[in-house]
């Protein structure tokens, strides 16, 4: 995506023009929900957080600089609401009815319209042991993997977005990695 339609839109949103938000929501929010999704584990609260992080982008619009990259500066804000969201779920505990069964969630149980039983089996349960151990990494190496491998940021856009160096970013990466090939070694 070209940052220069983003640019435009956030200085014609600062004008005046209330119009550019609903441009950047269409072209923004599926990403911002599959990022969310990714960091807080449920849809209904991604979705929720997305609209969170839309009204923030409006109530912030003075404070953008068009010199930013826009992307950087809406995936701070998400990541942000995520990181909130987290410590206050932490803080309230409770079990949503929306929250996969059985560390499943209903989309994980459809079965696929191409491939063989078995091969979406094991396809299905490697999937679920990723996800499973990308959702339980500590927090700074969850956020620096979903932004790197699913959203392509570079490890400066990451710096920019979670707050950090670039070095600290290739430091999380790295641990995270090492994590992850710990956790999953049996899908090697």
């Amino acid at each position: 995506m070209s940052p220069e339609p983003d640019s435009a839109a956030m200085l014609r949103l600062q004008a005046g023009d209330d119009l550019a938000l609903n441009e950047l929501m269409d072209r923004w929010r599926t990403r911002v929900i599959s990022y969310l999704i990714r960091m807080v584990s449920s849809q209904t609260t991604a979705v929720d957080l997305a609209q969170e992080t839309f009204v923030r982008v409006y109530s912030s619009r003075l404070s953008y600089r068009p010199s930013a990259t826009f992307s950087t500066w809406l995936f701070a804000i998400a990541t942000n609401l995520a990181r909130h969201h987290l410590r206050w779920q932490r803080r309230h505990p409770a079990v949503s009815l929306d929250d996969p069964v059985d560390g499943e969630a209903l989309h994980d149980r459809l079965p696929s319209a191409s491939g063989t039983p078995s091969g979406d089996a094991v396809k299905s349960e490697q999937a679920i042991a990723v996800k499973k151990a990308i959702g339980d990494l500590p927090q700074d190496l969850r956020e620096a993997v979903i932004l790197f491998e699913y959203e392509g940021m570079s490890h400066a856009e990451i710096a920019a977005v979670v707050g950090c160096s670039a070095k600290a970013v290739e430091t999380r990466l790295y641990r995270a990695r090492q994590i992850l090939r710990q956790k999953l070694r049996f899908l090697l």
